[in-house]
């Protein structure tokens, strides 16, 4: 009998080691191969060269996080306390991308702004969804000049079970209009090693578009925020952003800066979408901290997110009071900008868990 129970821990014994030795080696490899992008990267547009930005000529932009072309109505995820890690087939994720890709034809910006973009991943099953979007469009932008920023490259990604896998993700931005400099500028990154290894390298994707018969240009900022932080990243992120923007506007630039703020802001009434308890709970910006040069725009018509607790196509009641939706997406608009219009297409987040906004504006002569 002693034996045997010798035996079973010596068995017990060598599971375990082997089990250190791999963890330790996957470790060891994600440390070494971990995404480390410069402060400040040069973009190069790809796509034909449009016309330079007219001002007084009123332009339309969209921006959406389109959740990786996984993140469908039929679809929760366990960070947000579902079930789901693998939330689509690769038959959903052409779906889900058909769907954004026809609204979107149908809004038919001159500027798209989009988050979540995976190029090479193992959760949308390895579509370049960049490349899709840009054969399949048929909007004026998708004949222009397009741009890709990475924000989270990992080449496998070994959490929960079943792990994730590969991730290459990050922001996409079309343009219809002559984009001329373009920089991806790395954002405060909130987590430490080991936590940092396998988390997004998050970023603002800036467009410079020359301005007809000027010197100025209108400055294209692409975002996606901090999700999942203790919040000290947002706020770190949000500064950043507000610094920059000041900065451009002060040289007598017309600045949009838009996406998925993962963040609220505080001269908005939310009273139609109540925080639910236990739910995950975004952040919180005080516009007047961005002082009176720059507005912050949503389309408050619906909400911009919804979150992914529970499937929705399934769910018993999608009331606000029983299923939680945010306003967390939008854009933040220099003063020398006239917003037109603005408004979130509301498309019961069939495609994604976020609804795209679209804005109208024109670039008013002179400076702030």
């Amino acid at each position: 009998m002693n034996k045997v129970i010798k035996k079973v821990l010596q068995a017990v014994l060598l599971t375990l080691l082997l089990l250190v030795l791999l963890a330790g080696t996957l470790g060891a490899y994600l440390t070494v191969d971990e995404y480390k992008p410069e402060e400040v990267e040069k973009l190069t547009p790809s796509g034909e060269k449009g016309d330079k930005v007219v001002l007084g000529k009123e332009y339309t932009i969209e921006t959406w996080n389109v959740g990786y072309g996984a993140l469908g109505d039929n679809a929760d995820f366990f960070m947000d306390g579902g079930k789901m890690v693998n939330t689509a087939t690769k038959e959903r994720v052409y779906y889900n991308l058909d769907g954004m890709i026809a609204q979107i034809n149908a809004d038919d910006p001159d500027f798209l702004f989009l988050q979540e973009l995976d190029r090479s991943s193992t959760r949308a099953h390895f579509v370049d969804e960049l490349q899709y979007f840009d054969d399949n469009g048929s909007a004026g932008m998708f004949s222009g000049q397009n741009l890709y920023a990475s924000n989270f490259r990992v080449a496998f990604l070994p959490y929960p079970i079943p792990p994730i896998g590969k991730v290459e993700c990050g922001l996409g931005t079309f343009s219809s209009c002559l984009v001329g400099d373009a920089e991806r500028v790395s954002l405060p990154c909130p987590y430490s090693w080991p936590v940092s290894t396998m988390n997004l390298k998050r970023c603002l994707m800036i467009a410079r578009c020359p301005i007809e018969g000027t010197d100025d240009e209108l400055v294209l900022i692409n975002l996606h925020l901090e999700a999942y932080d203790d919040g000290s990243g947002k706020i770190a992120q949000t500064r950043m952003l507000k610094e920059l923007m000041l900065n451009e506007i002060n040289t007598g630039d017309y600045v949009i800066a838009g996406g998925d703020f993962n963040q609220i802001f505080n001269h908005l009434d939310y009273s139609e979408y109540p925080q639910l308890e236990g739910m995950w709970k975004p952040g919180v910006i005080n516009i007047d901290d961005f002082g009176d040069k720059i507005d912050f725009y949503t389309g408050d018509n619906a909400p911009s997110c919804r979150s992914l607790d529970r499937v929705l196509e399934t769910a018993a009641s999608r009331d606000p009071k029983d299923f939680q939706y945010y306003l967390i997406d939008g854009f933040l608009v220099s003063s020398n900008i006239s917003v037109n219009e603005i408004a979130t297409r509301d498309i019961g987040f069939e495609y994604s868990d976020h609804n795209p906004i679209v804005m109208k504006f024109t670039l008013t002569e002179g400076n702030n």
